[in-house]
């Protein structure tokens, strides 16, 4: 199985990530859950492998989509980070995950997943990249009502974030600034794949409820084209993309 699908394009200038496009578990690994946990946002970013790649339809740019679930392992955790396999989620224990080979599983599918990005980088060199994700609404276990259509996550290099933040809100989109989380914390993938590399990027995290059908995909994908066709020229007028 491998870890990561790659969808051509030929733009040059944008690539476009989904690191939780998956509920896939490999026939060997059983971790011992009900199969229907797969299906909820534990298992699978709702929604964001079919806005990515209708997205990449729209840009006509390259994408890569991982191949498995974050239960499985989280290919956007750093190999050291506790939660990398994880033996809870949301409140939901992963039994088959408690005595897991930790290094076997990076070497199966971390490592591999990030070769695929790290290439895919170095023979693109795009000047632009967008990972996108989405959130549940609320957390199973006490959470917080989250009313954010989209958040932006970003840890140091804010170049792209700012006019993303600021776009949305200009189109009435109610956009959390490094919400529901923080790119500050959690980050892994664009830290080492973009901001490492000198290349501006933002997480794009839109809430799950507004894109589990065709409909809000679509839409969002539209949104999400005419942002990416935005920070271009931005980006391009402050001289950080070539024109």
């Amino acid at each position: 199985m491998r870890a990561a699908e790659v969808l051509p394009g030929t733009a040059q200038d944008v690539l476009l990530l989904c690191d939780h496009a998956s509920n896939a578990v490999p026939a060997d690994i059983d971790l011992g859950i009900d199969p229907r946990l797969l299906d909820l946002h534990i298992g699978v970013d709702i929604g964001a492998a079919a806005v990515t790649r209708a997205l990449a339809a729209a840009l006509d740019a390259p994408a890569i989509l991982a191949t498995l679930s974050r239960l499985v392992i989280d290919l956007h955790r750093e190999p050291d980070h506790p939660g990398l396999i994880p033996v809870t989620s949301d409140g939901h224990a992963i039994p088959g995950n408690v005595r897991a080979d930790r290094s076997t599983r990076i070497a199966r599918f971390h490592a591999p997943y990030h070769r695929v990005l790290r290439d895919q980088v170095r023979h693109r060199r795009p000047s632009l990249i967008l990972s996108i994700h989405s959130f549940t609404p609320r957390l199973e276990q006490g959470g917080a009502p989250r009313p954010w259509q989209v958040g932006i996550l970003y840890n140091r290099d804010a170049r792209a974030a700012r006019a993303a933040i600021d776009w949305f809100r200009a189109q009435g989109i109610e956009t959390g600034d490094n919400e529901p989380y923080s790119g500050r914390l959690l980050n892994a993938t664009l830290n080492r794949h973009a901001e490492a590399q000198g290349i501006p990027s933002i997480a794009i995290e839109i809430r799950n409820d507004l894109i589990c059908h065709e409909t809000g995909v679509q839409s969002w994908a539209r949104t999400l084209q005419q942002l990416t066709l935005f920070l271009r020229n931005t980006l391009a007028q402050k001289g950080v993309l070539a024109t």
